[in-house]
């Protein structure tokens, strides 16, 4: 479990470093986001040491031709306070060839400041693409929620050893989503978003719940504590 930094707004450095408190080890941030300098101030404070905390970040489209790409990596090192990135990602697919950035992108990781590469928003094709440079990706982050399950891309990703992380996790369902998912919350008395969230995990994917209210990101947490039953996973599955 990772906790997302997207829109967090003011209380952006309180927060993280809330979730770090809590017992988060996975901040998930953007260039586009404009909150590595919030990890950046609440890391220190923390008192957790850099190599305990894994940063993803991610690439926008003005970043990727081969000219920029090391360029940028450079800048969010300084924004974000590091000498090495853990995960860095391409946000979405753009115009630039994908062998020409990821080329860029493992040079950084050759160069050690980056820890390991990946995509984000990629389907099957882009990411088959993405295997047959020859370069590793290690993940491909996708929106999967209620509304939007693309199971084919968790699939290939899963059977190619490219791990799965969820974005927008817990977005409203239909109304028969939202009833099984108060009656799993009574069944194990825990709050819907826990629920989802195991949900998720148990497919084999990272989630990246995010907020700004101290006791949603100590409950999110709490996710890691119990486990949802196969069969009460269906339930939500066959719910529309």
């Amino acid at each position: 479990m990772g906790f997302g930094t997207y829109g967090l707004g003011r209380s952006a450095t309180q927060s993280i470093l809330h979730a770090l408190r809590t017992g988060y080890r996975h901040l998930d941030t953007a260039d586009i986001y404009g909150s590595h300098g919030y990890i950046a101030e609440a890391l220190p404070h923390s008192g957790i040491p850099r190599d305990q905390v894994f940063i993803t970040t991610k690439l926008w489209s003005h970043s990727l031709s081969a000219q920029r790409v090391g360029p940028a990596v450079d800048r969010f090192l300084t924004e974000l306070g590091t000498d090495y990135i853990d995960l860095l990602l391409i946000h979405w697919p753009g115009n630039t060839p994908l062998s020409e950035t990821l080329g860029a992108m493992d040079t950084a990781r050759q160069a050690r400041k980056v820890r390991s590469l990946g995509v984000s928003n990629f389907d099957v094709d882009l990411v088959q693409e993405c295997l047959d440079t020859g370069i590793p990706i290690v993940n491909n982050q996708i929106e999967y929620n209620l509304n939007h399950q693309p199971q084919d891309i968790l699939t290939f990703c899963i059977s190619h050893q490219v791990t799965v992380t969820a974005y927008s996790p817990l977005e409203k369902g239909t109304p028969q989503q939202e009833r099984v998912l108060a009656s799993l919350a009574a069944k194990y008395k825990v709050s819907r978003e826990e629920v989802l969230l195991n949900w998720l995990m148990n497919k084999g994917m990272i989630v990246i719940p995010r907020s700004s209210d101290r006791k949603h990101i100590e409950s999110n947490f709490h996710t890691l504590a119990w486990k949802l039953a196969a069969d009460d996973g269906r339930l939500i599955d066959e719910a529309h």
